[in-house]
């Protein structure tokens, strides 16, 4: 039975401010001897407790603490400004006094607390050494994290899934904060006891947990939990064939919490958050596994995790699970109340993480821009991680006035990198006579086991390393970090439990990076035992070393090879090689060679393929291989830097035979890479003009994202292509000036798309046209609300032949008559308006007359009392009408006589009039075309047949 005090159970009522002395380790906190005085017996402090209003007190003493302050609802003494740290009642805490259980409970926590605290409150860049320990919220900059996930999270590499924007970013997706997780929002019912979040390595999500900790334990966030008890995987891994109950494997971990008692767990509001899952070497059976409900019962950690997530064990805790998309279906959708997602940085934020990393204001204007001329590297900057490899290099490069070009590719960008981090290391371990910019023995031979490792590793899908994965790579880190830097820069010891250290790269790309040029190396220096485990036969050039490469990597699902095929071919251009010399050994990159290994990439990028071809090379060409996929193909000839890929953009694009030769859907897709990765921006993109099917037209639809106008017409839009074209609305820049959609049956959840990309702030979309696109009246009325909530940039409107009842016509209106609004152009033919939908949409122009030019009501219910209201806003000085369009608006010859007056009226600007299938007799046409004759009106085209 539950004890009485267990009810007033209160969460933790402080943070204590940590010792400048205080060092983090994972195996717990140690706190030098200080030597304050206890604010209580003024004893020599030993164990120090600090709480957040400035008082120390022995451990001994804080007990009497919380009895003194229980009594008066505050701090213990009179003189301290801080006097709310219970939030118990004074009345209902005095009941409590004296239950030394409670009083032991809620040290425990408290110490818990501080000792959080302690380990979260630095987070290490790079190495120790390197003096790069630094406060989290120094330099922490918000995530984009939002609730749900990606589509097809299991069968992409994550650098693809970057790069494929409608797969990793949404405008209709909900943000969420780290600290409101487990917060259920207004449409959502019952509570959030399990959250699963996921997001691609180096996203940020480990950096999160660490920040919601740190929050916590400041007293900032999330006050209802008593505990927050973080546990890695690669923590766990190290016991996973020991056997723990719950109860000893938290007070493993985190030993300040060493006496707290099984009863005291139960009653506790804990949070345990799993970071990593896809580190994790346990066994999770979800299907039939031991039942353990007592948290005092072992079991192999396996078991415990799987009762503590399905519920069976400590039903009343919060769990908060993070791993990477591909790993995280281990846990079944079944069980979980919420899954998020971190996205890394939007665009904001990746600026926001260089203005915080450097107080030179030049120095990161150059940085950002030269970041935002290479697409490759652009993307690459929504991983944090990369943000930080990439400020590493180009502010060593900016600083110490290197001659060259920056790096502009991936593999330029790591080559660079590995050099930084060695130059780094060698004032302290080169020779005097070695040259600064030379990889010295100590360093190569290091890198070369660090290649064995990655490269071996790299196709199980291991990202974390133990030394027994080290001892079978002859790789010795104490050893080699006596003689080389490069072991605490980008391969370190993530954690150090029980004296068993626990490796890692600083993220996948670097160990993708360093397993090509191990397998480079592998090639020069003719090592034919790897080369054939690898590529299933012997090997005589570079041009068939790097074709069958490419063979393996497209036969992964998955694509985990694709990253790793990019940066061998990277290695083979002339400028890396000579850039890591002795690393790659002696390369065959002759200009022909490096031309024939192009043709090979473009041959099979067109699907067009000449060469003598075995079952796998003909998958390759074949549908079998998705498009998507095979885009790193052409990823792989922007590593080689290929000078054709601009120029055969810019000859197909200044070509007048489009549609002579009909493209395939691999050649589209093909088109549509290269020209988003064109320099330029594109003036038009007409689709119009290519001779293809509409799935090729859709495969061309991505480009949209780098052109100014874009025409799409008749083509069968689908609700993911509507997405894609929203997110080129809302990237920061957007180029989009002109978007014709017109002839698409565009449903409500396409428009949803549409609509949310129209109304974001970034979106500067100047025409849209979507003519005969069957909207129906929610659609009609969303993009009006999208329209009046961003109105300062549309110049032209075409709605002609959509569906505009009153509801859908009230939210036009409101965009016409918002004062921000500068519309030139509307087209509203055949919208089946009524008199009344006619009369108030004129009222609103007449609001705001001053701009509109071109006005199209055709084919639409207006008859003579809309059009009484259309005169008053011809007659209106302010008005600048030109082109007036009134076919078959159901006009009398009474309307006719009006309009003839208001004209007269105001003579100066209309040039156009369009009254066919109207009712008018022979005197009003007369009016109308003598009005035409008269010098001092500016009409000059009158249709009345």
């Amino acid at each position: 039975m539950k004890s009485d005090w267990s009810k007033e159970l209160n969460p933790p009522d402080f943070a204590a401010e940590p010792s400048d002395t205080t060092k983090k380790k994972r195996s717990g906190v140690c706190v030098k001897e200080q030597p304050s005085s206890c604010a209580l017996c003024q004893d020599v402090l030993k164990d120090p407790v600090n709480i957040s209003c400035g008082h120390l007190f022995c451990k001994q003493c804080i007990t009497a603490y919380w009895e003194q302050s229980a009594q008066l609802g505050c701090c213990y003494f009179p003189q301290c400004a801080e006097r709310s740290h219970s939030r118990a009642s004074p009345q209902t805490v005095s009941e409590n006094i004296g239950n030394q259980a409670h009083v032991g409970l809620q040290r425990l926590l408290n110490e818990h607390q501080i000792s959080l605290r302690s380990r979260c409150e630095h987070v290490t860049q790079g190495s120790e050494e390197a003096g790069s320990d630094v406060l989290l919220n120094r330099i922490y900059t918000d995530l984009y994290i939002t609730e749900g996930r990606s589509e097809e999270v299991n069968t992409q590499h994550e650098v693809m899934q970057l790069e494929t924007p409608s797969k990793t970013d949404g405008v209709l997706d909900v943000p969420i904060g780290y600290n409101d997780i487990f917060k259920a929002s207004l449409d959502q019912h019952g509570s959030i006891r399990v959250v699963l979040t996921s997001g691609v390595a180096g996203a940020g999500k480990s950096l999160t947990v660490q920040k919601f900790c740190l929050d916590w334990a400041k007293g900032l966030e999330n006050h209802e939990l008593n505990a927050v008890i973080p546990l890695s995987f690669r923590e766990l891994n190290l016991i996973k064939d020991q056997q723990h109950s719950l109860l000893t494997l938290i007070q493993l971990f985190h030993p300040e919490l060493k006496n707290i008692k099984a009863e005291q767990l139960t009653v506790c509001k804990l949070l345990f958050i799993f970071d990593g899952l896809d580190e994790s070497r346990l066994s999770l059976d979800f299907n039939n596994p031991p039942l353990i409900s007592d948290v005092a019962e072992s079991s192999s950690v396996g078991v415990l995790l799987t009762n503590l997530i399905r519920g069976h064990l400590l039903p009343s805790a919060l769990i908060w699970i993070t791993s990477r998309p591909a790993a995280a279906s281990q846990i079944p959708l079944a069980c979980v109340d919420r899954v998020t997602e971190v996205r890394g940085f939007t665009d904001a934020q990746r600026e926001e993480f260089f203005w915080k990393r450097f107080s030179d204001q030049e120095l990161c204007t150059r940085i950002i821009s030269h970041i935002k001329s290479s697409r490759s590297l652009y993307v690459m900057c929504q991983i944090p991680v990369f943000c930080w490899i990439i400020a590493v290099v180009l502010e060593d490069m900016l600083t110490t006035e290197q001659s060259g070009e920056l790096p502009t590719t991936l593999t330029d960008m790591y080559s660079y990198f590995l050099l930084v981090q060695t130059k780094r290391n060698k004032n302290k371990y080169q020779q005097k006579h070695q040259s600064s910019q030379e990889l010295s023995d100590a360093d190569r031979e290091v890198l070369l086991k660090l290649g064995r490792l990655a490269f071996e590793h790299l196709d199980k899908g291991n990202i974390m390393f133990y030394q027994e994965d080290l001892d079978q790579c002859n790789l010795d880190v104490t050893e080699a970090s006596v003689h080389s830097g490069v072991c605490t820069e980008i391969f370190k010891i993530d954690c150090e439990i029980f004296q068993k250290p626990v490796y890692c790269f600083v993220h996948l790309s670097i160990q993708e990076f360093l397993a090509a040029v191990y397998m480079f190396h592998c090639f020069t220096s003719k090592n034919s035992e790897v080369m054939q485990d690898f590529l299933k036969g012997p090997i005589s050039s570079l041009e068939e070393f790097l074709w069958k490469v490419i063979e393996i990597s497209l036969q992964s699902k998955i694509g985990h090879l694709d990253l790793f095929a990019r940066f061998l071919h990277g290695l083979s251009v002339e400028s890396n090689s000579k850039l890591l010399g002795t690393l790659l050994g002696q390369t065959e990159n002759s200009p022909e060679t490096i031309q024939r290994v192009i043709s090979n990439l473009q041959q099979i990028n067109s699907g067009d393929c000449k060469r003598e071809m075995d079952f796998i090379t003909t998958k390759m060409v074949s549908d079998e291989v998705s498009p998507d996929r095979r885009i790193n193909i052409f990823h792989c000839m922007m590593e080689m830097k290929d000078p054709s890929v601009n120029q055969e953009i810019h000859k197909f694009l200044k070509s007048t035979n489009k549609l002579e030769k009909e493209l395939s859907e691999m050649q589209c897709l093909t088109l549509a890479n290269m020209l988003q990765m064109s320099d330029e921006v594109l003036d038009e993109l007409d689709l119009d003009q290519y001779r293809t099917s509409n799935e090729g037209r859709r495969r061309l639809i991505p480009a949209v994202n780098n052109c100014r106008k874009f025409r799409l017409r008749n083509c069968g839009l689908s609700e993911a292509d509507c997405e894609t074209i929203a997110l080129t609305l809302v990237s920061d820049p957007s180029h989009l000036r002109e978007l014709d959609l017109s002839g698409n049956q565009l449903q409500d959840s396409a428009m949803m798309f549409l609509c949310a990309g129209i109304e974001n702030p970034n979106c500067r979309l100047e025409s849209l046209r979507l003519r005969i696109c069957t909207l129906s009246e929610f659609s009609c009325g969303l993009l009006g609300f999208a329209l009046n909530s961003n109105p300062s940039h549309l110049r032209e409107l075409d709605l002609r032949s959509a569906y505009l009842l009153s509801s859908a016509v009230n939210h036009l209106c409101a965009f016409l008559e918002n004062s921000q609004c500068r519309l030139k152009t509307l087209s509203l033919g055949n919208c089946g308006m009524s008199n009344s939908s006619c009369v108030a949409l004129i009222s609103a122009l007449m609001s705001n007359p001053s701009h509109l030019t071109d006005l199209d009501l055709s084919w639409n219910f207006m008859e003579d009392s809309g059009l009484k209201h259309l005169c008053a806003f011809l007659e209106n000085p302010h008005s600048i009408l030109e082109i007036l369009r009134l076919e078959r608006c159901r006009l009398s010859v009474i309307s006719c006589a009006a309009l003839v007056s208001a004209l007269e009226s105001n003579p100066s600007h209309l040039t156009e009039l369009d009254l066919r299938g109207n009712k008018l007799e022979d005197s009003d046409v007369q009016q109308l075309q003598d009005l035409v004759k008269n010098p001092h009106f500016k009409l000059e085209t009158l249709r009345l047949k």
